[in-house]
C-alpha cells in the first residue's frame, strides 16, 4: 500500500506541476479567464476533481489536449485514492479481529487465555452489576480471531510483554489468568504469567486459576496473587452458578474490596 500511495502522490505532484505550468502558457494571451498563474492552479483542481464550474475552460486545442489529460489524471488520482482509504479501513478492521491492534482502555479487566473456564467467566461478566460496565481485553494464542465481538481481543501469548502491552495491561483494574492445560505444569505457567503482569501493573486485583491452590509456588510468587481454585470453578459451572472473580478478593468490613 505504501508504494501505491508513493506513486499516486508522485504522479499528483508531477501532473500538478507539468499540467499547471502548460495550460498557464498555452492560455495565457488566447485566454481572458487566465491572467496569473494562479488563475491556472484553480483550473487544474477544479478539473481534475470533476467538479467543473465552468468559471475557466480552454480556448485553444492546445489548451483542450490538456484539459483532457488532467481529466484522465483526475479519475486515476481520485480513483486510487478512494481505494487506498477503502483498503486502510479494511486492514484495520481486520487487524482488530485478529488481535493485532493495541487496546486502549482503562480500569478494564483483562482475561488471559480463552479457556473453557474463562469462557464461562466472561458470560458471567455480562451479567454482574459492577463488572459488566467495564471494558473486558481477551489476551491469547488458543484463537485466531475475536471470539465475542463485544469484547476487545489480542493475539498473542499471554506472558508476552508485547502482547500485555496491547491489551493496556498498565490500566487494567482487574487480570484473570486460567489454566492452561497444554503445559505439562499448568500452574507454573500460570504464575509465570501472572508475575510478568505485576511487574507491570503491581496495583492491579490478579486473580489466577490453580489446580493446586495450596500449591507452595504461590508462596514463591512475589506481589500479591489470590487463587482461584481450579475444581471449585467447574463446580461452580456444573452447578450454572455465575462466576464472580470478586468472590476470590479478600473482604472489607465484609464488604468485598474492589480495585
Amino acid at each position: 500500500m505504501k508504494t501505491r500511495l508513493k506513486i499516486v502522490l508522485w504522479v499528483t505532484g508531477v501532473s500538478l506541476v507539468v499540467c499547471t505550468f502548460a495550460f498557464y502558457l498555452l492560455e495565457r494571451g488566447a485566454n481572458e479567464n487566465i491572467n496569473n498563474f494562479g488563475d491556472s492552479l484553480w483550473w487544474f483542481i477544479v478539473t481534475t476533481s470533476t467538479v467543473g464550474y465552468g468559471d475557466i475552460y480552454p480556448a485553444t486545442g492546445a489548451g483542450r489536449i490538456v484539459a483532457v489529460l488532467s481529466i484522465l489524471i483526475g479519475f486515476y488520482l481520485f480513483t486510487n485514492l478512494v481505494a487506498i482509504i477503502t483498503d486502510s479501513v479494511q486492514r484495520f478492521v481486520e487487524r482488530r479481529r485478529l488481535g493485532l491492534v493495541k487496546v486502549e482502555c482503562k480500569d478494564h479487566i483483562v482475561v488471559c487465555d480463552y479457556t473453557a473456564v474463562a469462557d464461562e467467566m466472561l458470560r458471567s461478566i455480562r451479567k454482574i452489576e459492577g463488572l459488566k460496565e467495564r471494558e473486558v481485553v481477551i489476551v491469547t494464542d488458543l484463537v485466531r480471531q475475536q471470539p465475542y465481538p463485544d469484547y476487545h481481543f489480542v493475539q498473542g501469548v499471554p506472558f508476552s510483554p508485547e502482547a500485555l502491552d496491547r491489551a493496556s495491561t498498565k490500566d487494567a483494574a482487574y487480570v484473570l489468568i486460567f489454566a492452561n492445560f497444554r503445559f505439562a505444569d499448568p500452574d507454573l505457567k500460570t504464575l509465570h504469567v501472572a508475575s510478568r503482569v505485576l511487574e507491570i501493573n503491581p496495583q492491579a486485583a490478579v486473580l489466577v486459576e490453580m489446580i493446586d491452590p495450596e500449591s507452595e509456588l504461590l508462596g514463591l510468587a512475589q506481589g500479591n496473587i489470590v487463587a482461584m481454585d481450579s475444581r471449585r470453578l467447574i463446580e461452580q459451572v456444573l452447578q450454572r452458578e455465575p462466576l464472580d472473580p470478586r468472590e476470590w478478593l479478600p473482604s472489607v468490613d465484609g464488604v468485598v474490596g474492589s480495585p
